[in-house]
């Protein structure tokens, strides 16, 4: 009985403390980047397509960290008819690589983080600068993060902290257009 209680205690100090959420119906790995897991989500099926069609797919494989808030396919859906299949388009490149990466921001942010930063602030926005050099805000309301684009639309973060390799994601329910 002793070794099986070692052995249990063993086994619950090597599991993580906290596991990472499941997206789009599929596990999400701490050991693997943004894409390794992007890729396993039947709510991101849009987002990689898109972030395939910019070539950055090898930019969110690298080391980061990437504070990435990636929109469900559902926030896709809701843009303009015919505005995803006209930003997959080879000659709009440029204009996608630039939605894209406004999602994304350097360094590693948890909603803690970001909720905290927003809190501590006089205006109570956390004031972030997106990798396409476009800003983003946060600001918590109802006990909910709410990150803005530069035009003042609002996307709720729906799943908080799924930590990868190389950052962390936040699952969003709207698409964050730049100016």
């Amino acid at each position: 009985m002793k070794s099986t209680s070692f052995a249990l205690v063993l086994a619950m100090l090597a599991a993580p403390a906290f596991a990472n959420p499941d997206v789009g119906g599929a596990p999400m790995f701490e050991t693997k980047n943004i894409i390794e897991n992007a890729v396993n989500s039947a709510d991101h099926t849009t987002l990689v397509a898109a972030v395939k069609a910019a070539g950055l797919v090898d930019a969110l494989m690298g080391p980061g960290p990437f504070t990435v808030f990636a929109p469900v396919n559902a926030a896709f859906e809701a843009l303009p008819p015919g505005t995803v299949e006209t930003l997959l388009k080879p000659e709009n490149k440029a204009m996608l690589t630039k939605i894209l990466t406004a999602h994304v921001v350097a360094g590693d942010f948890t909603a803690a983080d970001i909720a905290a930063k927003a809190k501590a602030s006089k205006d109570g926005y956390f004031n972030m600068k997106t990798l396409s050099g476009d800003a983003l805000s946060a600001k918590v309301k109802n006990g909910k993060v709410y990150v803005f684009d530069e035009s003042g639309n609002a996307a709720v973060i729906t799943i908080a902290d799924v930590d990868q390799s190389n950052g962390v994601i936040h699952v969003i329910n709207k698409v964050l257009l730049p100016k």
